[in-house]
């Protein structure tokens, strides 16, 4: 394998690693082989850049709990629901 190889990363591999740093699952050598790829990539900066902004918004969103991220119906829209499908019927 040549020398370049080992440093350089494809766009793929380089998406790949983005993904994996947001989860802190990312090397050391894997967050240089990035970096030293998004230098020259335009396309996989603007990858990375829009992973970082999701990861804000996520971090930043009130819900607190699973109970919360869930789809819940407020009585109103579920009786109202309810009552359209009997009519349905």
């Amino acid at each position: 394998m040549s020398t370049k190889n080992k440093i350089f990363f494809s766009c793929d591999e380089a998406n790949h690693t983005c993904d994996k740093s947001q989860y802190k699952e990312a090397s050391l050598l894997e967050m240089i082989k990035l970096n030293l790829h998004l230098l020259s990539c335009k396309a996989c900066r603007s990858y990375s850049a829009n992973n970082n902004r999701l990861t804000q918004m996520i971090n930043k969103s009130k819900t607190t709990s699973e109970k919360d991220k869930s789809f819940n119906l407020d009585d109103d829209f579920k009786s109202s629901f309810e009552k359209a499908l009997k009519n349905q019927k």
